[in-house]
């Protein structure tokens, strides 16, 4: 069963590229149907298994000879795995759907927000409609830990936004950001969307001076933060639990 999962979720990874591409750009998803962005070629089946498709080409169009981004495999590859450790965690449960819906929409949303800075409120409007969906359902988490959820996660962007505003007279987080952790907090209660953001900047932090260090960018440069949102969500998501117990456990 988990092969299976892993197959679904490399086909939806493949959806995913799709939809990283053409949403900033205010195209349609469904339409036209896939091609190659160099010569417009229309793709072929055998063009579009998902990872296998990239390797047999050896990253480029068969018709024009345009390099494919490596990011078609890798959204593929980390959509499957992500949906396996769903599997692994949840089995065929609803919490399995509930939670790939968050995942699949973080996944779209890091990217893009890595690529283009912007993190579209069509996709966080989307999941929080579904997370409020399944809340209510009792499919997810308690509602009112949602809404609880919801209005941590704002907040505390908010809050970060405005000691940037007094202690360095500058934003420092977007209002995508906002939505965004709001959503999160939607599918993961209040006390988890903290540790989701405890991680977050954990990472975050980390991620930019090593980058700094490197010189790859500068001390007053912006980064994009959804992606950290996101990959400290799935760090308080698949470890959280765990994480909480073994600190009660330790110093409490």
């Amino acid at each position: 069963m988990a092969i299976l999962v892993f197959i679904i979720g490399t086909i939806m990874g493949s959806f995913f590229n799709v939809c990283i591409y053409r949403i900033p750009r205010g195209e349609s998803i469904s339409y036209p149907p896939s091609h190659c962005v160099g010569c417009n070629h229309k793709l072929a089946a055998l063009d579009l298994v998902p990872i296998f498709s990239y390797i047999f080409l050896r990253g480029k169009c068969r018709y024009c000879g345009e390099r494919i981004s490596w990011q078609y495999p890798l959204v593929e590859l980390l959509t499957g795995g992500l949906y396996v450790g769903l599997y692994m965690k949840f089995g065929m449960d609803m919490h399995l759907l509930f939670y790939g819906i968050l995942v699949s929409i973080l996944i779209i949303i890091s990217v893009i927000d890595m690529n283009h800075s912007i993190i579209p409120p069509s996709l966080v409007i989307i999941g929080s409609v579904c997370a409020i969906f399944f809340n209510i359902m009792g499919w997810g988490r308690p509602f009112l830990d949602g809404i609880y959820g919801a209005l941590a996660g704002a907040g505390v962007i908010i809050l970060m936004d405005l000691m940037a505003l007094v202690f360095f007279k500058k934003q420092g987080m977007g209002g995508g950001d906002m939505k965004l952790m709001a959503m999160i907090g939607l599918f993961m209660g209040l006390k988890y969307v903290l540790l989701s953001m405890l991680f977050s900047i954990y990472i975050g932090g980390i991620i930019f001076i090593i980058l700094m260090i490197m010189g790859k960018i500068q001390k007053t440069e912006y980064i994009p933060f959804g992606p950290f949102l996101s990959i400290g969500t799935l760090v308080s998501l698949f470890a959280g639990a765990q994480i909480i117990a073994w600190y009660s456990a330790t110093f409490l």
